[in-house]
């Protein structure tokens, strides 16, 4: 790890905590004191500090902006009833970060930089944990291209920024979703696979589109024949069906997301049978009218679990049974909460201790 003396770190003269009830913000909107910033160029990761957040001086002309390279990640930080700090799993999102700096042809980020910068922040912004049961400290470390030039090629400067932001539950109520068979989020041999920020970008018009019928999300399909279900708008796409969890197996069009494994891990310890498969429209369509769709959901860091409570098909709307009377998303969820909040057993140790 980065030794505390290599991170230069300039503290805020007046911190902002106490403008703020951290458990009760909305989601990605209020900000924590403190940012870290790693700095790469002649081919070398070099300068790393953290400083008070503020907004970031930049070129008209840099990089990111007209070529979209920049990436991110997602990751959440919970205070326990010792207010310990801990974070949900970090390595995995470390390296799901160097996945995306490769095929995006950025530098990949170093462990002692990516960890060394995190733990030193959230050591300096600990307060800024909720300790609301569904609270957590939410993490978007990313990296962007920052040449100042216009001309397609990879950069030759980047920058690795980590923020922070309290927050509470993603979404407050269960989603109705839309299945989506025009645009497309990701195609084979593309970027679906990776946290690259032109794949959320591409989704925002046939979201809205959705919602504008009363939609809160859609359900992307495959993008050769959208004939199987993919993701469901930033979350993977999960089912119970016939007592078996069944969801999307992985793909260069499907992220390999962190929650997604570790539901799959506490189905498969529980004994459940788990199936990691194509899934056609067709079988949900028959499996809702024979009654064998027990449950839908969808899994993300942010929102962690999204009941799905209705699906829409073109003119046809699939109304699933009630969120309260589902077992195995309702058990997930109270688990994964506990493992996180330090009420349950770590048997995975998914919880990295920060202080």
């Amino acid at each position: 790890m980065i030794a505390h003396a290599d991170i230069k770190i300039e503290k805020t003269a007046q911190s902002r905590i106490n403008e703020q009830d951290v458990n009760n913000v909305p989601f990605g909107k209020c900000f924590s004191d403190h940012m870290f910033i790693a700095e790469y160029a002649d081919g070398k990761w070099s300068k790393s500090y953290i400083q008070p957040y503020k907004d970031m001086p930049m070129s008209y002309a840099m990089s990111a902006l007209h070529y979209g390279q920049a990436i991110f990640e997602g990751m959440k930080a919970y205070k326990n009833a010792d207010g310990e700090v801990n974070v949900f799993r970090p390595i995995d999102n470390f390296n799901r970060l160097n996945k995306s700096a490769i095929r995006m042809a950025m530098p990949e980020v170093p462990e002692e930089v990516f960890m060394g910068g995190l733990i030193e922040l959230l050591k300096l912004d600990s307060a800024w944990v909720p300790t609301s049961e569904t609270g957590s400290l939410y993490i978007r470390p990313f990296l962007i291209a920052t040449d100042e030039a216009i001309g397609v090629k990879a950069s030759d400067t980047y920058k690795f920024v980590i923020i922070t932001c309290p927050a509470g539950k993603y979404y407050t109520e269960p989603i109705k979703v839309l299945i989506e068979t025009n645009y497309i989020r990701a195609v084979q041999g593309g970027v679906g696979f990776v946290k690259a920020a032109g794949n959320y970008g591409r989704s925002l018009y046939p979201t809205k589109l959705a919602q504008q019928k009363g939609y809160q999300q859609v359900i992307w399909t495959d993008g050769a024949t959208h004939s199987f279900l993919e993701e469901s708008g930033t979350m993977n796409l999960m089912f119970v069906i016939d007592n078996t969890v069944v969801t999307p197996a992985l793909s260069d069009t499907i992220l390999d997301g962190i929650t997604r494994r570790s539901v799959l891990a506490l189905a498969k310890d529980w004994g459940m049978k788990v199936e990691e498969r194509k899934i056609s429209i067709q079988e949900i369509v028959d499996g809702y009218k024979a009654g064998k769709i027990e449950e839908a959901f969808g899994v993300g860091t942010a929102a962690t679990i999204a009941p799905i409570k209705g699906i829409g098909y073109k003119e046809d709307y699939m109304e699933l049974p009630p969120v309260e009377s589902r077992k195995f998303s309702n058990k997930v969820d109270e688990t994964l909460r506990n493992i996180r909040k330090g009420k349950a057993e770590d048997k995975f140790n998914w919880m990295f201790k920060v202080n």
